[in-house]
């Protein structure tokens, strides 16, 4: 025992078991985020297009955002168009770029998405203000290092 608490200090996890944990946690709220958007008629891959979606983001960014091909891009991006959740648009720098940009429809359709992931949402609930804090504060910190290389 040790400390004010009366409880014994907690061994650092080992690096394999935070990337179990890490992973564990990232096919759940994937699970629930790809249930959410077969509500609204998408695929998970089509709504990880409208989540990127914060401004124009060019075809080949895309590509590499969802990791696949840029042909892959056009069929997902041609149905999100034929449902006007998106458009194409010249990019001003080169028009030679599409830029895929968010219509209203699809922001709205993304947000909805969203607030449906009652798992995620769910088990963020379990935390408090201060866990919720710690958490956000410790994934800040690892964002840029693991998103880096996309």
């Amino acid at each position: 025992m040790s400390g004010k608490s009366g409880t014994a200090p907690h061994a650092a996890p080992a690096k394999l078991q935070l990337l179990e944990l890490l992973a564990a946690i990232g096919t759940a709220q994937w699970r629930d985020f790809a249930a959410a958007a077969a509500h609204h008629g998408l695929t998970s891959t089509q709504a990880r297009v409208l989540a990127q979606l914060d401004g124009p983001v060019p075809m080949r960014g895309l590509a590499r955002l969802l990791v696949c091909d840029a042909s892959n891009v056009t069929g997902i991006v041609d149905r999100l168009e034929a449902r006007e959740l998106v458009r194409r648009e010249p990019d001003p720098a080169d028009r030679r770029v599409k830029n895929v940009v968010a219509t209203d429809s699809g922001r709205e359709v993304i947000r909805r998405v969203r607030e449906e992931m009652q798992a995620t949402r769910g088990a963020l609930d379990s935390l408090d203000e201060a866990e919720s804090a710690t958490l956000y504060a410790l994934l800040e910190r690892l964002r840029p290092t693991m998103e880096q290389d996309a």
